[in-house]
């Protein structure tokens, strides 16, 4: 494997997190890869700074993330490889964009976020199928994001 292989695999993968499911239960499709994914991202979240900052940091690490998509996608040979969760790490920190950091804003994020990129409903899911490259692997939890963050801001109202 070739050093650019490697380093696009490490990094799309999120330092390898997203292997551990698929080692744990021996299935190729369905591994709990984004799952693995989402939780690299919320445990990253004390790590990263908040309000404008954050939504700096995100909007640059938008292009990265498309990058890094597209050449992990090429390194595989398949096109949203499971083991490629850099889209999850993305969606999530979108989901939680502009959200005080309480326990409930981020575990509505996630369960939203997860419900979401899970089940992928329309325009989710049209997103998904029409847009290729690394842009359609970040695409569809990016707005799987957006969504999840709309709906904790509408159960923040409700239940706070």
């Amino acid at each position: 494997m070739r050093l650019s292989d490697f380093g696009a695999r490490f990094l799309a993968s999120g330092g390898f997190v997203s292997y551990i499911p698929a080692r744990i239960t021996g299935f190729k499709k369905f591994t709990g890869s984004g799952m693995a994914g989402s939780l690299l991202a919320l445990a990253l979240v004390p790590f990263l700074p908040e309000g404008r900052p954050f939504a700096l940091f995100c909007l640059a690490f938008l292009p990265f993330s498309i990058w890094i998509a597209s050449l992990a996608s090429r390194s595989y040979g398949t096109h949203d490889d499971p083991r490629i969760v850099i889209d999850e790490i993305i969606g999530f920190w979108t989901a939680i964009l502009f959200l005080p950091r309480t326990p409930f804003h981020l575990a509505s994020a996630f369960i939203f976020f997860r419900a979401l990129d899970t089940l992928k409903p329309w325009p989710i899911k049209k997103l998904e199928t029409t847009c290729g490259g690394g842009f359609g692997i970040i695409v569809d939890d990016l707005l799987a994001g957006a969504e999840a963050n709309l709906l904790a801001r509408l159960a923040a109202m409700i239940f706070l």
